[in-house]
Parts: structure tokens; C-alpha cells; sequence
């Protein structure tokens, strides 16, 4: 690594991510990395340098916004259930509402199908009985 002015360490470039991991995802995000002590510590290392510390960081998108694109993304994906959870929790962190996270999760079904937009909300509905946020309220019918 380079040590020329601006150049960051590999354990500064992870403690950037690891504080922009606790703004936003708080304990789940230590469980994660914790999780993969054991095993791949190094994956758990770029999932939080890169990913959070290099993408995740980034002005352009506010958080929210990122965890709309997020929870699109993995329930596009599909099998991306254990995932899915933490970002549920970490969108309601970053000031998502459940009927916000339901009505992205209805809006996935036309793009991804009903079985994926199902499994995602099956997942939504977990983290809001958890959280004490059900039942979600929504409204029907359409925009104006």
C-alpha cells in the first residue's frame, strides 16, 4: 500500500466502513462480521471496506435511497432471505417506514414475480412482528 498523502490503510479503509455499518445497521452488522470470524474473516473485511466503506459511503445516495435500491435488488435476486432480514431492519434504522418497504416489495412483484416479492414480504413481516410494527397499514387504490 501506498503511503502517499490521502492513501488510505487497509484497517483504516474497514474502520470507515465499520462506522458507516453501525450508523446504519447497528448490532446486525457487528453479527455479521462476527459471524464470519471463524471462518472467512476476510470476506467479512471487504464486505465492510468496500461495501460499506467505499459504496456504501458515498454522498449521492442517502441512505434510504440505497436501502430501497437494496431491498429491490435482493428480492429480485431471491435466496437472499438471511440477507434480506438485515436489510429490512436496516431500512427501518434509516427511517423507512413498513408501508414504504411493503410498497417497494408490491412494486418488485411486476419486475421479479409474485413468488420472490411473497418470500420478501414474508421477511418484512418477520422483522415487523419483531419490531412490534404489525399490522401495517396501506393504502388501496390509486395515486392522485
Amino acid at each position: 500500500m501506498s503511503n502517499a498523502p490521502g492513501a488510505e490503510t487497509r484497517e483504516e479503509r474497514f474502520a470507515r466502513g465499520m462506522e458507516a455499518l453501525s450508523r446504519v445497521d447497528g448490532e446486525g452488522g457487528r453479527r455479521v462480521v462476527d459471524a464470519l470470524a471463524d471462518v472467512s474473516p476476510e470476506l467479512a473485511h471487504h464486505l465492510v471496506a468496500w461495501g460499506f466503506g467505499e459504496i456504501y459511503s458515498r454522498p449521492a445516495l442517502p441512505p434510504r435511497d440505497r436501502q430501497l435500491v437494496t431491498l429491490g435488488m435482493l428480492t429480485a435476486l431471491g435466496g437472499c432471505e438471511p440477507q434480506l432480514e438485515v436489510h429490512v431492519n436496516t431500512s427501518l434504522n434509516v427511517g423507512l417506514t413498513p408501508q414504504e418497504i411493503v410498497e417497494a416489495l408490491l412494486q418488485s412483484a411486476g419486475y421479479c414475480g409474485f413468488p420472490r416479492a411473497l418470500n420478501a414480504t414474508f421477511v418484512a413481516k418477520k422483522v415487523f412482528s419483531e419490531r412490534g410494527l404489525l399490522p401495517v397499514e396501506q393504502e388501496r387504490g390509486h395515486a392522485t
